[in-house]
């Protein structure tokens, strides 16, 4: 990666945030996180564009889905590529997901976090 991407993780679960956020640092990506989908609509509303979005699913008070229709609704972020890292394995929430333009959906159970970077990196086009 030439320029240092920027990636935005949102979850309700502070252990998991810190962790995700230094294994992505230590892969060369600058990592901001957000506690929950309030606190990241209020960094997006703020004027941060991370170039990845990687959300959950499953949180208290507004949920991952909501969460990314309200930034696509409100135009937040444009160009930011979405990643939904979630234990949720809803069918339907995965479809509606999809039709939210994602670009992956990973499960949480099924992935390390040192994966969990490759795999962003992978859908997200900054492997080389």
């Amino acid at each position: 990666m030439s320029e240092k991407q920027k990636v935005l993780i949102v979850d309700d679960d502070k252990f998991l945030l810190e962790m995700y956020r230094k294994k992505f640092i230590d892969s060369g990506f600058d990592a901001d996180i957000a506690l929950g989908s309030l606190e990241a609509l209020s960094k997006l509303r703020g004027g941060e564009e991370p170039d990845i979005l990687v959300l959950d699913i499953i949180m208290p008070s507004m949920d991952g889905l909501e969460l990314l229709e309200n930034i696509r609704k409100e135009n937040l972020s444009p160009k930011s590529k979405v990643v939904f890292l979630t234990n949720e394995s809803d069918s339907e929430k995965i479809k509606r997901a999809e039709k939210l333009s994602i670009t992956g959906y990973i499960v949480k159970a099924t992935s390390v976090p040192s994966e969990v970077v490759e795999e962003v990196k992978k859908l997200c086009g900054l492997t080389s």
